[in-house]
């Protein structure tokens, strides 16, 4: 596998996040339909929020030296419990079906221990394999899929490394 990095993005680089939520969005626009602004972009409000509100957390991936993705992680609470999403998540096409989103998304898992959330939507098939596929190698046989009301899709939800080998 190629030699990949996953590291916790700083203020400085922002503008680095922001360009590629623009390819990511651009990506994910072929589902939702999404337009662009009256400037031309796609925009994401909540950037912002990753830098200045506890419990959000903006990473960068690089693979040989290269930016190759993101990942955006939330804490949230949920029936008073602490979970973790996954916000969002993005390789660039470049990098897909190398194993690279699988060993990104292990490493988020492996950093963040506790409850997780992976939300899905039903239209994004691609999403849905690599999700099915990452999470059940992952967490084995010890995940759930739920229901959550007006949800259009599925709602992995596992334990970080409670049940897997090293």
């Amino acid at each position: 596998m190629k030699e990949t990095l996953l590291y916790e993005a700083s203020i400085d680089e922002k503008p680095i996040l922001k360009n590629l939520l623009e390819l990511y969005v651009y990506d994910f626009s072929e589902f939702n339909q999404m337009d662009v602004n009256a400037e031309g972009t796609f925009g994401y409000p909540s950037l912002d929020a990753y830098w200045i509100q506890e419990g959000y957390y903006p990473f960068l991936i690089k693979t040989n030296g290269h930016l190759s993705g993101f990942a955006l992680v939330k804490e949230v609470f949920e029936d008073g419990a602490k979970v973790f999403v996954v916000a969002e998540f993005f390789v660039m096409r470049k990098y897909r079906t190398k194993g690279i989103g699988q060993f990104v998304a292990h490493q988020l898992f492996d950093r963040f221990r506790g409850l997780w959330h992976v939300s899905v939507r039903n239209y994004n098939k691609p999403a849905l394999i690599f999700w099915d596929k990452t999470i059940k190698a992952y967490a084995l046989d010890h995940y759930k899929i739920l229901q959550k009301p007006l949800w259009e899709g599925l709602v992995y939800a596992f334990e970080s490394r409670t049940y897997c080998v090293e």
